[in-house]
């Protein structure tokens, strides 16, 4: 179950328990409404702490240039005597 079911149970065991007032005969609404509640709320720790876990550090998708390398040309004014 995703985040957003985990939500969704959360939203519709806070109907239950809250905004309506319905009698139902051997079923108390109220506490599956606070049962739904629960669950969505461990599903909503659960996930946040796995995801948390699952955070990876992604290197950089462009190429690393390397400036260091020279390319010496002995041309006999390159090397530092005509300059």
């Amino acid at each position: 179950m995703g985040l957003g079911g985990c939500i969704i149970l959360i939203a519709a065991g806070a109907i239950l328990t809250f905004a309506t007032d319905w009698d139902m005969e051997g079923v108390n609404l109220d506490l599956v409404g606070v049962i739904l509640m629960i669950v969505g709320l461990i599903g909503v720790t659960t996930f946040s702490s796995i995801a948390r876990r699952r955070r990876v550090v992604v290197p950089p998708a462009t190429p690393v240039v390397d400036d260091d390398v020279h390319h010496h040309r002995r041309d006999g004014y390159s090397d530092g005597y005509g300059v």
